[in-house]
């Protein structure tokens, strides 16, 4: 896996906790459209048919890396989420948190998709995204969503 090598304890990401984190950060795992294509009609583009199944109506769970840190900012977890992007020592989430900022449609979409069980998801969520996050940002800076996106093709 290059890049998430060693990004959570243990060393392994399995494939529906890739699928899960690829769903949050890049959209287009799940949905099958880019993350950068939000609030658009549903109108496929005509690169063919989507190979992951349905399309996500906003083209990406959260918009991707920028829209899931806004997501935990907007639940009070700001100081959490910079601690990721951020050079120091990654903070931790409490999985109940994270379903809280993430919300309840994004989890039960990500855990059907996965075929993972909710409370399940949540906590190997809670503990890869610190690693994963503090991978893709190594420099403290949030990178452009092209970036994030080639990083889960690499």
């Amino acid at each position: 896996m290059g890049l998430f090598d060693n990004a959570v304890p243990g060393g392994n990401i399995t494939k529906p906790l890739m699928i899960a984190l690829g769903a949050l950060l890049v959209g287009k795992m799940l949905s099958g459209r880019s993350a950068e294509q939000p609030d658009q009609t549903e109108t496929p583009a005509p690169t063919g048919p989507a190979s992951t199944g349905t399309t996500s109506a906003d083209g990406g769970l959260l918009g991707g890396l920028g829209g899931l840190l806004d997501k935990l900012k907007d639940a009070g977890h700001g100081n959490v989420a910079d601690s990721w992007v951020g050079t120091g020592r990654n903070q931790s989430i409490n999985a109940n948190d994270l379903g809280a900022a993430l919300g309840p449609q994004v989890i039960h979409e990500i855990a059907q998709r996965t075929g993972m069980d909710e409370q399940e998801l949540l906590k190997q969520l809670s503990t890869a995204l610190p690693g994963v996050i503090d991978k893709l940002t190594p420099n403290g800076q949030v990178p452009q969503q092209h970036q994030v996106a080639s990083a889960f093709n690499s």
